[in-house]
């Protein structure tokens, strides 16, 4: 995971420069905006609901050069909607982003 947390570091830092408090800002709307489609695949019972979510997920971690959660969001969009297993694998990961080790 410190591969992942580095590589979204360094995404965010070319684009926040050398001004920390941007940096911050960038990592928390980040964050918010996965927080958010995780919500929605968490509440998600049809497809079409599922599916968009996990898009807007994969995009957002692309955005950012997020493999893992690209990866994460690929699966989940294959799979049942409200799969509470890969639920469970994204919140981890997002756990792990907020808190490196």
């Amino acid at each position: 995971m410190v591969y992942e947390t580095s590589s979204i570091d360094a995404t965010l830092s070319a684009a926040a420069g050398a001004n920390p408090a941007l940096h911050a800002e960038l990592k928390a709307a980040f964050l918010e905006s996965i927080d958010r489609q995780v919500d929605l695949m968490s509440r998600s019972r049809c497809d079409g609901n599922w599916q968009m979510a996990g898009m807007r997920l994969r995009a957002i971690a692309a955005s950012f050069h997020a493999d893992g959660l690209i990866a994460l969001a690929d699966e989940a969009t294959t799979g049942a909607p409200g799969d509470p297993s890969i639920i469970r694998r994204i919140k981890a990961f997002i756990g792990e982003l907020r808190n490196p080790l």
